[in-house]
Formats: C-alpha cells, structure tokens, sequence
C-alpha cells in the first residue's frame, strides 16, 4: 500500500494476474494492511453503490470517536475518488487527493476516520464497493458541499455534475466548521492510536 499525500489515507495497487480466461488480483489482505497502516480493518458494514455517469457523491463524513473508515474500490466502470482533510487543527486541513479507481488497474483506497470522502461516475455506469468500519448512523453522519469554492475540488471537466437532495445542501466547509461539524484533529491522532494498540496486541507486537 503506498500512503497518499494526505495523512491516513492509502491506496492499495494489486499485481494483477490474466490469461486467456481473464485476470485475478487480491483484493484485501489483513496483514499487509495491518503492515502498512499500523492498524485492523474492522469490518460492520459493506456498501454497493451504483451509479450513472456524472453522479457525485459526497463530500461525506461522520462524527469522530468511532468515525467511519472506509477501503473503497471500483469494480465495474470508474470514477475519480476523492479524499479531503477534515480534521479542524490537521496540518492538511481542507487539503483533498483524487484517484482513479477502476476495473482495470482495481486500486482501492483507505480512508481514516475523519477524512471525508467522496467520487465522481467517469463512465456510462459504475459500481463501488466499500467496506465500513462502523454501521451507518444517521446522527453521525455528515456532509460537506461537493461543489465549495473553497475546497476546489477539480472534478473532471465536461461532466455535469448530479447530486442527491442531501448534497446538494450540504454546508460550505466553513460552514460545517462555524457549526461545530467537523472532526478534531486532536481527537482523530487519539482515535488512530487506540485502534493501532488493539492492533498491536492483536498480533503481538
């Protein structure tokens, strides 16, 4: 796995394997994530999403303890991924990384909790699966505008982009911060530390 630009976030490009019958690649392995991110992947919940090209989803979050993270992967079609530092007090804060996850190279990314996330629909149709830390809770869950001027995100050109109701009124990201929205920096280190003790003891180390 090779670390993003953004602290605790990750990509996670296979070796890929083909012939004449098609290819195969590893998907997720525990160790090598353990090894690269000093922390499990809890697994609660695994998400499918489906969706038409020009679809953007997000900027999506949620409360920190227990955040959400999330190892997104593209297995049908493609779409650019996007994480943004949402950690008030993070040194990267409003910073964001895009990558492109696709049926063809199968990238993934990892995102830590308190990192928004969020991607755009580069095909006709394109299907992403997630894997989730924590279940969904509405009361948790969060959003930034996917559009703010102020983060300026460069989504692909020539796309229109389709939001949900929801995103499309998400607050600005100084919004969400005057509101108290948004995750501590501070509270996200000690969050990731706990996690990376569990897994310390968990493997012995």
């Amino acid at each position: 796995m090779r670390q993003l630009g953004i602290p605790g976030a990750w990509v996670q490009e296979p070796k890929i394997f083909t012939d004449r019958r098609g290819g195969f690649h590893e998907w997720f392995r525990e160790a090598e994530f353990a090894a690269a991110t000093g922390r499990d992947l809890r697994l609660a919940q695994a998400n499918c999403s489906v969706s038409v090209r020009g679809t953007l989803r997000g900027v999506h979050f949620a409360d920190v303890p227990p955040g959400q993270a999330k190892y997104v992967s593209c297995v049908s079609g493609a779409v650019l991924d996007v994480v943004v530092d949402l950690r008030v007090g993070s040194p990267e804060f409003g910073r964001w990384e895009a990558v492109r996850l696709d049926d063809r190279d199968h990238a993934s990314v990892f995102l830590s909790e308190g990192l928004g996330h969020a991607f755009m629909a580069l095909t006709e149709q394109a299907t992403v699966v997630y894997l989730c830390s924590e279940g969904y809770a509405p009361a948790r869950e969060h959003g930034v505008h996917p559009l703010d001027p102020a983060l300026g995100i460069e989504w692909p050109a020539g796309l229109e982009p389709l939001l949900s109701a929801k995103d499309a009124e998400a607050p600005t990201l100084a919004e969400a911060r005057e509101r108290g929205l948004l995750p501590s920096y501070a509270d996200c280190l000690a969050h990731e530390e706990q996690l990376r003790k569990n897994s310390s003891a968990r493997y012995g180390g």
